[in-house]
């Protein structure tokens, strides 16, 4: 069974976070939700999340995936976090999957994981970066790094990381079932 991990930062987008959440799981996927600190995590819409565990806690555990919700000022505090860029690196560096979505492809970006890479964000947030190409299309996959656009792709990102997991098979199951 793959094991993912979805870091969840005060601010984050709900919407964003509850799909790729709940779609891993319908996959049969692990998923580990971790906060930055001990707390319950309020989201960019004030819908509380309360996390598995902590994010100290879920890095002594080893991922297949590390997956960011994006929203404001989530992205920001995931980005400041040097556990969060030390584990994105640690997946680049093992060749294993970091996705991020909406305003959280900064977060990769800031740790020089979208260097020469094809992706997609929330419109503005990467316009500064001139190493990246932003293609602006829902959901980017260039190797190991997914990238997704808003909250309204966040149903077929959370589709793609089943697929980049799993399989096409598993990705058409889990879609069959949501009656798309």
């Amino acid at each position: 069974m793959h094991n993912v991990l979805v870091p969840l930062a005060q601010g984050c987008e709900e919407l964003e976070a509850v799909t790729i959440i709940d779609i891993l799981r319908r996959a049969q996927i692990n998923v580990v939700t971790a906060g930055l600190d001990k707390q319950p995590v309020t989201a960019s819409g004030r819908t509380v999340l309360i996390p598995d565990t902590d994010l100290d806690t879920a890095l002594k555990d080893d991922y297949d995936m590390v997956v960011l919700p994006g929203g404001l000022p989530g992205a920001d505090h995931l980005e400041n976090d040097e556990r969060i860029k030390n584990i994105l690196l640690k997946m680049a560096n093992s060749e294993k999957f970091t996705a991020a979505i909406c305003a959280a492809p900064k977060v990769l970006s800031s740790a020089g994981l979208l260097n020469g890479k094809k992706a997609t964000c929330y419109p503005t947030i990467l316009e500064s970066n001139k190493n990246t190409d932003i293609t602006g299309e829902a959901v980017v996959i260039d190797g190991k790094v997914i990238t997704s656009r808003g909250p309204g792709t966040a149903m077929d990102f959370a589709l793609s990381l089943v697929e980049s997991l799993e399989g096409k098979e598993k990705r058409d199951e889990v879609e069959a079932r949501l009656v798309r």
